[in-house]
């Protein structure tokens, strides 16, 4: 009877024990595999890409093992020429004096794209389980969807009124080929339209991507998400994303359906 009130009142201690509320940003494992306090998982990811591309993203995450989590992303960037290069007159017209927008020479729309995709993060060390830097890698495939915007600048054109004198006015277009010899007329060009102009002219153009990245998490199990990435990323879609213009005008532009891209990514979150 004696050892049955000591099993009973072990098995009680310990109980008592696992009810004990945990301290914040700490965590506990009962051996290898299980006793993970955290498995859920949101982050936002802040990324530049090369050249010169931005990305914001949001991750829903599963935490399945001490070293494997699994999730969703979403995000918003933008896709860039490799042979974008912006350039400016500073030109001071109109009643305002108003300065002209940078533009670049040669480009006929501007992209961005919509990402969605589910992929994985993995941890290589056990420090993956402790406070410290735990290193990984994550990867992940899904759709694209590419947003296209006719790309408008403000050009110089001329009229006669008739009286013999020649009269100017700046007029804002986007590339055709009935303008193509003003629109690439270093002479004419002021500037950049503003950025809303062509926003009702989007055209869609569906694509998918994939990513690999080197990932390296401060705590990877503490309550705040502080990650960094470095990785390669690659755009395909089912025909030439027509950013820049391809004319004998413009020699070696060419447009591309697929692009890759070297990235940085800094991941901000929680775990509960």
């Amino acid at each position: 009877m004696k050892y049955f009130f000591s099993l009973l009142f072990s098995l009680s201690a310990c109980y008592a024990i696992a009810q004990q509320s945990l301290p914040a940003g700490q965590n506990y494992y009962n051996d290898a595999n299980v006793g993970i306090v955290y498995n859920k998982e949101l982050s936002f990811d802040f990324r530049l890409l090369t050249p010169r591309s931005f990305a914001f993203g949001v991750n829903i995450g599963e935490l399945k093992s001490y070293d494997r989590t699994r999730f969703y992303n979403f995000e918003f960037g933008d896709i860039r020429h490799p042979q974008e290069y912006r350039q400016s007159f500073d030109f001071q017209f109109g009643p305002s004096n108003r300065v002209s927008r940078a533009f670049i020479y040669g480009k006929q729309n501007s992209a961005f794209v919509l990402r969605a995709g589910i992929g994985e993060k993995r941890y290589f060390s056990e420090k993956a389980k402790t406070r410290g830097l735990a290193i990984g890698m994550s990867y992940q495939l899904g759709a694209n969807i590419g947003l296209v915007k006719p790309y408008y600048l403000e050009v110089l054109r001329s009229r006669d009124p008739g009286s013999g004198s020649t009269q100017f006015y700046v007029s804002e277009e986007r590339y055709s080929d009935a303008n193509e010899n003003i629109f690439l007329d270093l002479s004419r060009i002021i500037g950049a339209a503003s950025f809303s102009k062509g926003l009702n002219e989007l055209a869609i153009m569906p694509g998918f991507h994939a990513k690999a990245a080197a990932h390296f998490d401060w705590g990877a199990f503490d309550e705040l998400v502080k990650a960094f990435e470095a990785g390669i990323q690659v755009d395909v879609y089912f025909k030439d994303l027509p950013i820049m213009i391809e004319s004998p005008e413009v020699p070696h532009l060419q447009n591309s359906p697929i692009f890759f891209n070297l990235y940085l990514n800094l991941q901000l979150g929680k775990r509960w």
